[in-house]
């Protein structure tokens, strides 16, 4: 009774083969459920860097991109294993990942009563007052010194932690695309890759939603992280393996499939494999560094793809910009922890439900008539005029209407 539901009801949103239901609603929920994870405990990253000072952020920005960059041979290893089927090698790196959110409820500890104060009064000296005529980002109006007043166990725990959970969303995310995408075709990605996003989506609303009720436990919402990444990793087990059983019977009764597309939903290390494909796969990752140092070149042949790198660049510096811009909005609307996490639960639950509206209303429809290279080119607009709101009236709610614009954007 539940499964033929479940296809109706996807049936109504989505061209969707029969076959291809399991799979894809395995990988609508993973989707649900690694963006829940991630936005629950958001607001606990973010604000545990701004009890280091805002200052700081800068520095954590470029930790984060180094440790992405020494991690990333490690994950890529995990899931081009030759012995190691890529659906287990997801579920051993969501519930690594899991686990880790588990260790750090067990260090994380609050911002002492005691140091409450000298942070909020030392390293946020109110620069967003009218008449003050500071920036909003000061650099040297939050940095480092005021750390003598902190444990290095309280600053080490907190900087781990952000960077850690910046790592997290990278590699889990990235991963689950990835086995997506090498299960599915692409004439099956152009139906129904759609329908996976708005699982993203909604986990990104639900989880949020989630921080704003839980703010206050702070910590404990770790545990619900953990729980969610677990769930992620169960799901992650069924995308493809129905597929994969459905080809097999059409293999074998070429009537049974006569009507429906042939879907190729395979495994590049599934049981059967053969000792080809596995000599292929030693030898691809064998060959990671080689392969790096060969895209870099393409990179640098092509004027087409350098401007690709470019523009991604400079997205991502806009960005970061416009991040270290709300952290200061937000470490001066309100000093008290919980408040702060509350704040940033909100922002970001406004920013998923203008995603959601934007997916399902309007970014479709500016797509079928201006066109992707026109939507590309009104992004930097959008960033100037989001920048510009911003210094006129830098307040908690142009942050969060500048940061859903921004978002629907992208």
């Amino acid at each position: 009774m539940v499964r033929p539901f479940l296809e109706f009801l996807v049936s109504r949103f989505v061209h969707v083969h029969q076959h291809e239901v399991p799979a894809l609603l395995h990988a609508f929920s993973a989707f649900f459920f690694l963006l829940g994870a991630y936005f629950v405990v958001l607001p606990l990253r973010d604000e545990a860097a701004l009890s280091l000072g805002t200052g700081v952020l800068p520095a954590l920005f470029l930790g984060s991109l180094v440790l992405t960059m020494l991690a990333a041979p490690a994950s890529s290893y995990l899931l081009s294993l030759p012995g190691l089927p890529k659906s287990k090698a997801l579920v051993i790196l969501y519930r690594f990942f899991g686990g880790s959110l588990l260790v750090f409820f067990l260090l994380y500890v609050p911002v002492p009563a005691s140091q409450l104060s000298t942070i909020t009064d030392a390293s946020l000296p109110d620069p967003l007052k009218p008449g003050d005529g500071a920036a909003i980002t000061d650099a040297d109006s939050v940095s480092p010194t005021s750390w003598h007043n902190l444990s290095w166990y309280f600053i080490g725990v907190r900087g781990g932690f952000f960077l850690w959970i910046a790592l997290l969303n990278l590699f889990t995310i990235s991963a689950m695309w990835a086995r997506v995408t090498d299960v599915m075709t692409s004439e099956m990605g152009t139906r129904l890759f759609g329908f996976i996003g708005a699982g993203a989506t909604l986990g990104q609303l639900v989880g949020s939603l989630l921080a704003v009720g839980l703010a206050r436990l702070g910590p404990v919402l770790l545990l619900l992280a953990a729980f969610l990444m677990e769930l992620a990793a169960r799901c992650s087990l069924g995308v493809g393996e129905d597929g994969l059983h459905r080809m097999s019977a059409i293999a074998s009764n070429p009537s049974e499939g006569e009507g429906e597309p042939l879907v190729i939903l395979t495994e590049h290390t599934n049981k059967a494999g053969s000792s080809e494909d596995s000599a292929t796969l030693l030898h691809t990752t064998a060959n990671k560094l080689a392969s790096l140092l060969e895209g870099v070149r393409l990179i640098f042949s092509s004027t087409y793809l350098l401007q690709i790198c470019a523009f991604l660049w400079l997205t991502a510096v806009v960005s970061s910009f416009f991040y270290f811009e709300r952290s200061a909005v937000v470490a001066d609307t309100t000093r008290d922890p919980i408040g702060r996490r509350i704040l940033l639960a909100e922002i970001n639950s406004l920013t998923a439900i203008f995603i959601l509206t934007g997916q399902l209303t309007v970014t479709g429809r500016l797509l079928s008539k201006l066109g992707v290279t026109a939507a590309l080119c009104a992004l930097p607009v959008v960033a100037l005029l989001n920048l510009i709101a911003i210094s006129a009236s830098p307040t908690s709610i142009v942050i969060a209407i500048s940061e859903a614009v921004r978002k629907v954007g992208e």
